[in-house]
């Protein structure tokens, strides 16, 4: 077997395929690196406009001192316990209509979003008097929302309360989280009936807007004219609507899924951070350094294809092609997936796949012509490549039957290589043959060679 000139045929076309491997993993670096500087600009966006935001109210928070009176060596003494009650609301409404506006650093591109939000909230007025009592003193009562980044805060109206206007401050006030905004809230409001707050909000961001359902019953609407969202969350949407010019969502949760009621108590929250929110991602589709990537691993199958296709036209004609020129048309195919990174950062993916589709098959085209010494068998390799180009930009398209494409391609290319193969002798294609010139035995020179 070691002697026979097919088999160190065959071993050398699985090193040139070998050797093939180093540049494909240097284009994948590159992919890598490339996209990176991509991330790097949604970054400084990040950094130069305000990050992803979450609203955390509104809630109305109320200062307590307890008095008690404790008996020490005989003695009354009076001490005092402060901390801050927050009262969430029954019903919550948020309303949302959001604008996503490109950006441009070089040849990349980030988003920001802007939202103009408004605000209704209600509170029970039975669970606000529950703290009255006579070792009770209140302070002066505020409503509190917190934001993820407040650089985002645009254009803030003011609070509406049953009827009346408040001013609003800046700061949180709630503890841990200081970004945000604040009203005071006079302490005879406590008394009326009932307690309806409304005002709006004009808010930026970049990636992730959050809401978190404080209210006993919560409802966020929200509309975009971004047709690519991301509903990865604690809460998916009940309703939502995705067309090409932007999409509509609702969300609707209470206590009895969420038990956010049980996360403020005392001036303490739990995790403010980490509380279940409907969330909506400003996603981007499957851009071009995603799809060049998956492009690149199908690499060594577009190589292993056409060196297959090479090695039966050697087996079935008496053509040959040299280990040399089997690594220039590898070379060729690993440099149609640089040409097709490189453009597709101007043109997009699908404009850049046709045109290194075209411009490698071309230049291939006119190699296999020299090497083969046939227009015909060039031109339908030319052919086969374009169609090969063809099914594996379906692939990518198609992630979904990504692999059941993938199979079927394999299974027809095994399917005309054992067709094409069904009649050769492979023991035939070295066997020794008496000459009868001389008598000597030898190599019968038209059944195989290694090579020119």
């Amino acid at each position: 077997m070691f002697k026979s000139a097919l088999f160190w045929k065959v071993m050398t076309l699985l090193g040139c395929m070998v050797v093939l491997l180093i540049p494909l993993n240097m284009l994948s670096s590159l992919v890598n690196e490339r996209s990176s500087y991509r991330d790097d600009v949604e970054q400084s966006l990040r950094q130069s406009a305000s990050g992803p935001q979450t609203i955390t109210g509104p809630l109305i928070a109320i200062p307590i001192t307890e008095l008690t009176t404790v008996i020490e060596d005989d003695k009354e003494i009076k001490k005092e316990r402060r901390f801050i009650r927050y009262y969430l609301p029954e019903n919550l409404s948020i309303v949302g209509k959001q604008t996503v506006e490109p950006r441009h650093i070089g040849i990349y591109e980030g988003q920001i979003w802007r939202t103009a939000i408004t605000l209704n909230a209600t509170f029970n007025r039975q669970l606000l008097s529950n703290d009255v009592g006579p070792d009770t003193l209140i302070g002066t009562p505020y409503v509190v929302l917190a934001v993820g980044d407040s650089r985002g805060i645009g254009k803030v109206g003011e609070l509406d309360i049953n009827g009346e206007s408040y001013p609003i401050e800046p700061g949180s006030n709630l503890p841990g989280v200081g970004q945000g905004l604040h009203a005071v809230l006079p302490v005879k409001r406590l008394q009326d009936e009932k307690l309806t707050l409304r005002f709006n909000l004009d808010l930026m961001g970049t990636k992730q807007l959050a809401v978190v359902p404080v209210g006993r019953n919560s409802q966020f609407n929200l509309t975009s004219n971004w047709p690519h969202p991301g509903f990865i969350g604690d809460f998916l949407p009940q309703q939502r609507t995705v067309t090409d010019s932007g999409f509509s969502a609702s969300w609707q949760s209470t206590w009895f899924a969420n038990n956010l009621n049980t996360s403020f108590y005392d001036g303490r929250i739990i995790d403010v951070d980490h509380l279940p929110a409907f969330s909506v991602t400003v996603t981007n589709p499957v851009d071009q350094y995603q799809l060049t990537d998956r492009a690149v691993k199908y690499a060594i199958l577009l190589i292993g294809l056409t060196f297959m296709s090479f090695f039966l036209l050697e087996t079935l004609t008496g053509l040959r092609v040299h280990p040399m020129q089997y690594l220039l048309v590898g070379l060729s195919l690993v440099m149609f997936y640089l040409v097709l990174l490189a453009v597709s950062e101007h043109i997009g993916f699908n404009g850049a796949w046709l045109l290194a589709s075209l411009v490698c098959a071309g230049i291939n085209g006119f190699y296999l012509k020299a090497v083969l010494n046939s227009g015909k068998v060039s031109a339908m390799f030319t052919m086969g490549l374009l169609m090969l180009d063809a099914v594996l930009w379906q692939l990518l398209q198609s992630e979904d039957s990504a692999l059941l494409l993938g199979t079927g391609v394999l299974f027809v290319a095994l399917s005309a290589i054992m067709l094409l193969t069904r009649n050769i002798d492979w023991y035939g294609m070295t066997r020794k043959v008496q000459v009868p010139a001389n008598g000597e035995i030898q190599k019968d020179p038209e059944r195989f060679r290694l090579w020119k």
